[in-house]
C-alpha cells in the first residue's frame, strides 16, 4: 500500500527522496520526448510515407483502451501487485463524457497534425499558446480574472510565438497549416482542462476511468472521420501495412501515448503541479535541442530567441500563478483562524 506524501517526507532520508524524484522526472522526460519522435516518424517519415494521421491517432486510442482492459484484469487477478480502478462500460457514463471526448479528439488530432507539418524543433513554439488560451477561456467561460503579471507573461509567450513564425518563414520551413493546427491544438488543450473538471464527477473522480471512456468514445467517433477523409484508400494502398516493423512502431507509439498519462501523474505526485510545469518547460527546451541536433538543422540566433521567449514566458507564468495560489491559501488560512478565534 502506497504511503501518503506526509509519511514519505517524515520517514525517508533526503538523499533517497531526491533520487526518487530525479528518477521520476527522467522517466517523464524520456517517455514524453520519445513519444514525440515516434509520432513524428509515423506521421511524416519520408521512409514510411503514410499520410493517415487520423488512423495513427485512432490506433493509439485503441491501444489505450486495450491497456486499460489489461490493467483492469491484472488488478482483479493480482490486487496486491496492481492497483487499477474497476472499469465496466456504461452507456450513461459514456454519454456524459461525450462532450469532453469531442474536445479530446480535437486535442490529440490537432496535436498530431501540427507535428506532421512542422519540425520537432518548432513543435514546442507551434503549440505554445495553451497558456494564453487558458487565460482567455478562464475569463470567457469561468469568469475568472487574471493578474497583470500573468498577462504580461502571456504577452512574452505570444511574442516568442510570433518571432518563431517569422524565423521559420525566413528559413523557408514555415508551414501555415502546421501553425494553424498548433493553434487549434492549444485551444483544445485548454478546453480539455475545463471540460475535464466538469466531467470528472461522472466517473467518480477517477482519471483512469475518464481515460477509458474518453478513448472508447474517440475510437467510435474516429471511424466516420477516417472514412470521410479518404484514409481507408490510403491504408489500402500502403505497401507496409503487413510489415512487422511498422506495427511494432505503431504499438510502441500507443504504449508511450498511454504511459504519458501515468508518468505525468507520477511526477505531480512525487513533486507538485508547479514543479511539474517547470519540468515540462525544461523538457521542452531539451526536446528542441535534441531535435535540432538529430535532424542536423541550422537555426539563427533570433530563432533560438523565439524559443527562449516562449520558455521564459511559460516559466514566469507558472511561477506567478504559484505565488498567487500560495497567497490565496495563506489568506484562507488566516480567515479560518480568525473565525475559530472569534468562536472561542
Amino acid at each position: 500500500m502506497a504511503m501518503s506524501s506526509s509519511e514519505q517526507g517524515s520517514s525517508e532520508p533526503f538523499a533517497t527522496k531526491a533520487v526518487k524524484i530525479t528518477c521520476v522526472v527522467l522517466v517523464y522526460w524520456f517517455v514524453s520526448i520519445t513519444m514525440v519522435f515516434v509520432n513524428k516518424y509515423l506521421l511524416a517519415s519520408p521512409v514510411l510515407q503514410l499520410d493517415a494521421p487520423l488512423f495513427v491517432t485512432c490506433f493509439q486510442c485503441i491501444m489505450t483502451v486495450l491497456l486499460c482492459f489489461l490493467l483492469n484484469t491484472l488488478a482483479m487477478l493480482c490486487p496486491n501487485l496492481v492497483k487499477f480502478p474497476f472499469i465496466a462500460f456504461d452507456f450513461k457514463v459514456s454519454r456524459e463524457v461525450l462532450p469532453l471526448s469531442i474536445v479530446f479528439i480535437g486535442m490529440i488530432t490537432f496535436n498530431n497534425l501540427c507535428l506532421k507539418y512542422v519540425g520537432v524543433a518548432f513543435y514546442n513554439v507551434g503549440r505554445s499558446l495553451t497558456t494564453v488560451f487558458n487565460v482567455l477561456l478562464s475569463y470567457v467561460m469561468l469568469k475568472q480574472t487574471t493578474s497583470l503579471r500573468a498577462i504580461l507573461c502571456c504577452c512574452i509567450i505570444v511574442g516568442g510565438f510570433c518571432l518563431g513564425i517569422n524565423q521559420e518563414g525566413a528559413a523557408g520551413s514555415l508551414s501555415w497549416s502546421g501553425v494553424m493546427f498548433g493553434v487549434m491544438a492549444s485551444l483544445c488543450v485548454s478546453l480539455n482542462a475545463i471540460y475535464t473538471k466538469k466531467v470528472l464527477p461522472a466517473v467518480d473522480g477517477s482519471i483512469w476511468k475518464l481515460t477509458y471512456y474518453n478513448n472508447i468514445n474517440a475510437c467510435i467517433l474516429f471511424v466516420p472521420l477516417i472514412i470521410i477523409t479518404g484514409e481507408l484508400k490510403v491504408l489500402y494502398n500502403f505497401d507496409k501495412l503487413g510489415s512487422h516493423s511498422f506495427w511494432t512502431i505503431m504499438v510502441l507509439g500507443g504504449v508511450f501515448g498511454f504511459a504519458i498519462g501515468y508518468v505525468t501523474g507520477l511526477q505531480i505526485k512525487f513533486t507538485s503541479p508547479l514543479t511539474h510545469n517547470v519540468s515540462g518547460t525544461a523538457k521542452a527546451c531539451t526536446q528542441t535541442v535534441l531535435a535540432v541536433s538529430y535532424f542536423e538543422e541550422a537555426k539563427t540566433v533570433l530563432w533560438w530567441m523565439s524559443n527562449l521567449l516562449v520558455l521564459i514566458g511559460s516559466f514566469a507564468y507558472t511561477w506567478v500563478k504559484g505565488l498567487e495560489m500560495k497567497r490565496v491559501q495563506a489568506q484562507t488560512l488566516n480567515k479560518n483562524q480568525e473565525r475559530n478565534e472569534a468562536k472561542v
